[in-house]
């Protein structure tokens, strides 16, 4: 298996989150804020697996949402929350 080694140019962004626990125990984002302190609503989140962060690195459950109608990778890593940036 060929392994994909992250991006250099690629870091990971820590970001504040708001989500929503549902009782049959999904956990689900509606809104984060970006490093520049704006806010973004989730619009739809598309779906939800354990994935690595190939560009940035890290492991976590990866959520493909949309956002202003742009597909978004956000990631739950044990107890935060990053997307990728590039340099």
């Amino acid at each position: 298996m060929i392994r994909r080694m992250p991006d250099p140019s690629a870091q990971k962004v820590y970001v504040q989150v708001t989500a929503v626990f549902y009782p049959d125990g999904r956990l689900l984002p509606v809104s984060f804020v970006w490093e520049d302190g704006q806010s973004y609503g989730i619009d739809r989140v598309l779906g939800t697996i354990r994935a690595a962060s190939l560009k940035a690195g890290g492991t976590g459950i990866r959520y493909t949402c949309m956002v202003r109608g742009r597909g978004i990778h956000l990631y739950f890593e044990e107890d935060r929350w990053f997307m990728e940036r590039r340099e």
